[in-house]
């Protein structure tokens, strides 16, 4: 007897068309097409899910720079006063004290300019 494919193949064109709506033209109604552009997504989802950390450490690090040049101080000397006061924040914590309760971070900014 001959095996035939064509409930698993409309299964995995099925799958495939089901993770491609709600993209334009083409992209969600044809099946090479939608592979095309779902492994692109994959691809583009593998690489953004590595840059987001980087880019995120980028902006943590430009807030507190911002709010500690306000009170007089580099980012670098701020941070290297901090390892040796032996305040153990993380970067993520420092952005937020600095954006969302600047009287806080001013007052840990003049614990560290005491060294």
């Amino acid at each position: 007897m001959k095996v035939k494919h064509s409930v698993a193949s409309r299964r995995r064109k099925k799958k495939v068309l089901k993770n491609a709506r709600g993209w334009w033209g083409e992209r969600s109604r044809k099946y090479r097409r939608a592979v095309e552009t779902l492994r692109r997504a994959w691809s583009y989802a593998y690489r953004d899910r590595r840059q987001k950390k980087r880019v995120f450490r980028s902006l943590w690090i430009s807030r507190i720079n911002a709010g500690v040049r306000e009170e007089g101080l580099t980012y670098h000397e701020f941070i290297n006063k901090l390892k040796k006061k032996n305040i153990l924040l993380s970067r993520d914590m420092l952005a937020k004290l600095a954006s969302e309760e600047p009287s806080a971070f001013k007052g840990l900014v003049e614990v560290v300019k005491e060294l």
